[in-house]
């Protein structure tokens, strides 16, 4: 069966904007969206399948990215 929506994954690009050129950061940052994303269609999936809303399942799931937090994320200087 094909995917009705196929997900193609973006052009990678550092904090300046600039497309990653390393095949191999390329090749693993592409499998982790992958493994994410099958991660994520399954638990769809089974929600649906025990009765929850779709929507709601949809809201959490985009919640649940957002709560994502940089742990590399330089602390803001004072001015």
């Amino acid at each position: 069966m094909t995917d009705p929506n196929p997900f193609e994954p973006p052009v990678w690009v550092d904090g300046n904007g600039q497309a990653l050129s390393c095949r191999e950061k390329i090749k693993v940052l592409n499998e982790n969206l992958g493994e994410i994303g099958d991660m994520a269609q399954d638990a769809l999936e089974d929600a649906i399948l025990m009765g929850c809303d779709e929507a709601q399942v949809r809201q959490v799931l985009n919640d649940l990215l957002a709560s994502l937090v940089n742990p590399y994320q330089k602390p803001k200087q004072d001015s």
